[in-house]
């Protein structure tokens, strides 16, 4: 009798058990499952941004376009906003103020500048190697082609560092060859610039990013005409 006693209480010992462990793997599964939504969620809203920044930078012109850039920030605003620990959402959120800065004609367009600054800035104390160093790159740009003080924040010497960096980051990117590329350009190292041009050039264009990509390829191939053209006409001199 006791003896029976005893494995029953053995056998409800070992059925809490596995009830328990079974409950522990249903809680584990549900965050699991529920970790991988959420990350479906966050990353179908950063390829909107890139996908609207794509249309809107490259298809649009005119008051069409700065409205259209307007809309785009108020969406970059409220990703971020909801998920302020995704640096490529800070990254994408800054690339489209910078873009729009370049095409406003408003008096706000230093405003927006200095906020895609800041918007990098956070992308890269989160996590400076997001998107291949993206962040680098289009601050880089963004200090290369803004005015100096006392107008703005423009340095070209910050701008060379950032531009490096993102090449370390992505060696044989396409964008990353092209800014630096276009940097050297404008600072007359021509051979220098052709070198990265070309790197670009050969760089195969993206499923995802094609719209991007193909006007990209477009100014890669119109800045390395210019080069070319320079270099042959220093030979004959």
């Amino acid at each position: 009798m006791e003896n029976s006693v005893a494995n029953c209480m053995e056998n409800n010992k070992s059925a809490k058990k596995i009830m328990f462990n079974m409950a522990w793997l249903l809680v584990l599964f549900s965050v699991i499952f529920c970790q991988q939504i959420s990350a479906r969620h966050i990353n179908d809203k950063i390829q909107l941004l890139s996908d609207g920044w794509a249309h809107v930078n490259f298809e649009l012109n005119g008051d069409v376009q700065e409205d259209a850039f307007i809309k785009l920030i108020d969406q970059a605003n409220m990703v971020t906003s909801n998920y302020p620990l995704q640096a490529d959402a800070w990254t994408w959120s800054g690339i489209i103020k910078s873009s729009f800065s370049e095409v406003s004609r408003g008096l706000n367009t230093l405003s927006y500048a200095k906020s895609a600054k800041k918007d990098f800035q956070q992308a890269i104390a989160l996590n400076p190697t997001i998107l291949a160093g993206s962040a680098y790159i289009s601050l880089g740009v963004l200090y290369h082609k803004m005015p100096g003080w006392p107008i703005a924040f423009g340095d070209d010497d910050k701008a060379e560092v950032l531009l490096k960096k993102g090449l370390e980051n992505d060696p044989n990117g396409k964008v990353s060859n092209f800014f630096y590329g276009e940097f050297l350009f404008d600072e007359g190292k021509y051979h220098q610039a052709k070198k990265h041009l070309l790197r670009a050039k050969q760089v195969p264009l993206r499923i995802n990013c094609l719209i991007a990509d193909k006007h990209r390829q477009a100014e890669v191939e119109l800045l390395l005409a210019k080069v070319e053209k320079i270099i042959a006409q220093e030979r004959r001199r």
